[in-house]
């Protein structure tokens, strides 16, 4: 799919004239969700309840997707897997997402939900992770009528939505990042495992290794999010970071990177699972090797995922293998 195809004002430069190569970069960000959902229409086997507001607001990027399975493998309720879309924290939808949860909605043995946040051209940090800790904490308050379990929600999000998971993941409880959103304030918003997919972790690092992206610009997707220069806004960008929050009591990570990522450096899963190992959180790396950013298309991949969710969410005995994977493998 090309940019041409993408919804309105998908790739349009946040400032109007920002640099091409920026411009360029948060067009291609989004591309791979957008296409997925353009893609096929959702199977007659699950039941999509589309745009639920989670905020008590009218803000269309505060509603989640939920995909439903029509035939249940469990009287019990059931886990849940949510996706949270990447586009550089300034472009993208939850639509895309729902492409991406289908496939575990399809077995009956899981919920599907996308979730959609406040992209950084309406709002700065912290909103975005605002958002996405009010979707958990409306998820958990509605799991009775959606037949989920509160206590098995697993994330998963790319790039910039590999960011706010991963931040989901190593957050938990913080209340500096919980928000006042919702009227579900006194739910816990911890997740019970994550996939994070090639999310940045430490902005002020992404310029030390090759990239198509000045990330120390003013216009850097970046510097979008904290709303200034990153040089200029060091706390913010530590209040930004997953590595700021690691903690022994994080739930299972599985980490997807390509080592040729041209956007997002391939250290920064490095250094995420390096801090994640340090404190004694279970974690994998999966390196994609000559990867770059998404796009993989490795049957094998999505097998691993699939494996780490049905080892955290279901309670399975599985051996998730780890060895590096090629494009297409």
């Amino acid at each position: 799919m090309n940019p041409t195809h993408l919804p309105p004002n998908h790739c349009r430069s946040p400032q109007g004239l920002a640099p091409a190569l920026v411009l360029l970069a948060l067009c291609l960000l989004a591309i791979p969700e957008a296409a997925s959902a353009q893609g096929r229409r959702l199977p007659d086997s699950i039941e999509a309840r589309i745009d639920q507001p989670y905020a008590n607001t009218d803000n269309p990027r505060q509603q989640l997707d939920i995909l439903l399975p029509k035939k249940r493998t469990s009287d019990k309720p059931l886990p849940v897997v949510a996706f949270i879309h990447g586009g550089g924290w300034r472009n993208g939808d939850k639509a895309g997402g729902r492409r991406r949860v289908a496939p575990f909605v399809e077995s009956g043995q899981f919920v599907g939900v996308s979730i959609g946040y406040r992209l950084s051209g309406e709002a700065t940090w912290p909103a975005q992770i605002h958002d996405c800790k009010a979707a958990i904490r409306w998820l958990k308050a509605n799991a009775g009528s959606l037949g989920i379990d509160p206590d098995r929600i697993g994330v998963m999000g790319s790039s910039a939505g590999g960011h706010l998971v991963a931040m989901l993941g190593t957050s938990g409880d913080v209340e500096d990042l919980e928000g006042k959103l919702g009227g579900h304030t006194n739910v816990s918003s911890r997740v019970a495992c994550v996939v994070d997919e090639f999310g940045p972790t430490n902005f002020l690092t992404m310029n030390d290794f090759p990239s198509r992206i000045d990330h120390l610009s003013a216009t850097s997707p970046e510097s979008l999010l904290i709303g200034g220069r990153i040089t200029e806004h060091k706390d913010k960008v530590r209040h930004a970071s997953p590595l700021t929050y690691v903690s022994k009591d994080d739930h299972p990570f599985l980490i997807v990177h390509g080592t040729n990522d041209p956007l997002v450096p391939y250290n920064q899963s490095e250094v995420l699972e390096a801090a994640l190992r340090k404190a004694g959180v279970s974690v994998t790396l999966q390196t994609i090797t000559a990867g770059e950013h998404g796009g993989f298309r490795s049957p094998e991949l999505d097998r691993r995922t699939r494996l780490f969710f049905e080892k955290h969410l279901l309670g399975k005995d599985v051996d998730i293998p780890h060895t590096p994977l090629a494009v297409g493998e």
